[in-house]
């Protein structure tokens, strides 16, 4: 491999840039506070779109929102928006951001999002095949000679327009992002060209979710996460009780 690549922490993948702001952007930038190197994959461009003036706006909004974030690298692939399907090209372009990178941690789509887009749907499938792909030996000629590399843990994220208590799946957990929620929204008001004014909405939506999701957990904010293997602990304490806001600031 000629290049060097530095190695990130966590790496979100969504189907079209926006996709991880609303999904898991405040657990991105609290992650990114902590010292982690963060970053994010984009299927596609996410164009064309009823408002974008091209692929080029549709880029300074995505570059930006990962700015707000602190996210260290953001890389959109040359995947097709509207048509995105998973298949052999699609999952090994994908393995391939992983054997660069080198993540310990993959966060995507968990499930169908039905009346959204149906990428969302082929996304979770190209995800789910390129972190097996990721590690596969004797591979070098599809790979260009990138090393294998075996992801430790894989979550899956849900977009965050309203909380769904009503289908708790084993794994799931509350990340707090009591501190980072305004960044959250800051970063999903760079797409412009997606929420216009009209659309204001939206913002109020996501907020109201990270709150009634954070509260249920004991957090002023959060995010709902679902590990694809069974969660385990050491000390019944620091997993029953993390650490929290002081109860003057709740």
């Amino acid at each position: 491999m000629s290049e060097a690549y530095e190695p990130l922490d966590i790496i979100a993948v969504g189907a079209h840039p926006d996709d991880v702001e609303i999904a898991c952007g405040g657990m991105l930038a609290e992650m990114a506070d902590q010292g982690y190197k963060v970053g994010i994959v984009d299927l596609t461009d996410g164009e064309p779109t009823p408002l974008s003036a091209g692929p080029e706006v549709r880029l300074a909004e995505a570059q930006a929102a990962a700015q707000v974030l602190g996210v260290q690298q953001r890389v959109i692939l040359d995947l097709p928006n509207r048509k995105l399907f998973d298949s052999f090209e699609a999952r090994v372009a994908l393995a391939k951001e992983f054997r660069k990178f080198r993540p310990k941690i993959v966060v995507s789509f968990g499930d169908k999002t039905p009346m959204a887009s149906p990428d969302h749907w082929q996304a979770m499938q190209i995800v789910d095949a390129a972190v097996f792909y990721s590690r596969l030996t004797k591979w070098d000629d599809v790979f260009e000679d990138l090393p294998v590399h075996t992801i430790s843990a894989q979550l899956y994220f849900r977009l965050a327009f309203e909380p769904n208590f009503s289908e708790t799946r084993a794994g799931q957990f509350t990340f707090d992002i009591s501190k980072t929620l305004e960044r959250k929204i800051e970063s999903i008001r760079c797409y412009k060209t997606q929420f216009p004014p009209e659309k204001e909405y939206v913002f109020r939506r996501v907020e109201s979710t990270a709150i009634a999701v954070g509260t249920a957990s004991g957090f002023k904010a959060g995010e709902s996460l679902v590990a694809t293997k069974m969660l385990g602990s050491r000390n019944l304490f620091t997993t029953l009780f993390p650490s929290r806001q002081d109860d003057d600031n709740a």
